[in-house]
């Protein structure tokens, strides 16, 4: 086999796809990139067997065709210090030596029959599909998978739950004290539907989908799932099991109200958690009339933080406990300007939600307190 092809283009495409390569793979072929070279189309993949990435690059000067594997890390490596220029890749069929060939030198070493690579499981007749917009998919990653959860025990908490209905899909992410639930109104489907996308291929889809314009379609099964952009496939195995009812967990009266803005919240927050006990990250939230007091303490060492923010506050005089890394992912998480927080009391969740949302879209996030000592 030999073949032409632009150094940029190749480097771009394996630096795509080469997040999904395990650090210690059970099958050695695991650490290599596969390449399917037909026609004038060189396909490349990369697996970690739960996951794999597919994308392809343009050639020239195509002779022959066939498959064979490379070790990532050989090639990964030179190529990210060489300059943009035509790579010519001439591998011999029988024992796999590999010469790449360009303006200053040459590379040359041993690869691997690509027969052996694990293939991909199809997915079944009764699959269902799902097209939307690469903005909708990346906005709603994007904003669940903070929340997502690492919990051997529930494993149905670690991914990002997808509940499609006829007209609307909602993204759903939580680990038992944060819950992130964003509706979209703009997604159609032929059915109701759902599927738990699991946290590394969410990461994965994360990185990809900025760099697609197109619209997405997704494929899936009971199993398994078709994710195809522009550029790129993705290929993963789903969680298996029932997603909780998230809705059940969501206070529907919370009668205590503040609006506030959300980027003098976020640095006080910041700023005050500095001063917090860096085992609970205990933050203290005071609410009184049209004040929002922002405070922590660390009694070992005798640190302690106060800010004070206005506020538009309906309620009764409130002190609730959050955890500050938690509260500040969210408001990180939130593109409004203002927000709306509501409370129950001390010891029920606080549900926040932006005052203005994006378009089609309707997002809420819950947090779970924690008990103050005072």
């Amino acid at each position: 086999m030999k073949f032409d092809v632009s150094s940029s283009a190749l480097m771009s495409r394996l630096q795509s796809i080469s997040k999904v390569i395990a650090n210690k793979n059970t099958l050695p072929i695991l650490d290599c990139f596969l390449f399917h070279l037909e026609d004038d189309k060189l396909t490349i993949i990369a697996s970690d067997v739960e996951t794999r990435l597919i994308t392809g690059v343009d050639v020239m000067n195509v002779h022959g065709s066939g498959l064979f594997a490379v070790s990532a890390k050989m090639l990964l490596e030179p190529l990210k210090k060489l300059p943009e220029q035509p790579l010519t890749f001439d591998i011999n069929d029988e024992n796999m030596e590999i010469f790449i060939y360009f303006e200053n030198g040459k590379y040359n070493f041993i690869g691997q029959k690509g027969d052996t690579y694990p293939q991909q499981k199809a997915l079944a007749d009764d699959s269902s599909s799902l097209t939307l917009e690469s903005q909708v998919l990346l906005n709603g990653i994007g904003r669940a998978l903070f929340a997502v959860a690492d919990d051997e025990l529930r494993p149905v908490m670690n991914g990002v739950y997808f509940d499609i209905q006829t007209d609307s899909l909602t993204f759903v992410a939580s680990d038992g004290h944060k819950l992130v639930r964003l509706n979209n109104n703009a997604v159609r489907s032929d059915g109701r539907a759902s599927f738990i996308l699991p946290k590394k291929p969410a990461n994965l889809l994360k990185s990809l989908l900025p760099k697609s314009d197109d619209p997405v379609k997704i494929r899936f099964d009971e199993n398994n799932t078709y994710v195809t952009m522009e550029n790129f496939e993705m290929v993963c195995l789903l969680i298996e099991g029932r997603y909780p009812n998230y809705n059940s967990v969501i206070p529907q009266e919370s009668p205590n109200r503040v609006t506030i803005e959300r980027l003098p919240l976020l640095n006080a927050l910041e700023r005050v958690s500095v001063f917090s006990n860096p085992a609970s990250c205990l933050v203290k939230l005071q609410l009184t009339g049209n004040r929002l007091v922002v405070s922590a303490q660390d009694v070992d060492f005798s640190t302690s933080a106060e800010e004070k923010i206005f506020c538009q506050y309906e309620g009764e005089e409130l002190s609730i406990g959050f955890k500050a890394t938690f509260l500040i992912e969210m408001l990180d998480n939130i593109n409004a300007n203002e927000i709306v927080v509501a409370l129950a009391d001390s010891s029920r969740a606080g549900v926040i939600v932006p005052v203005e949302n994006e378009e089609n879209e309707d997002l809420l996030m819950l947090l779970m307190p924690m008990v103050l000592n005072d």
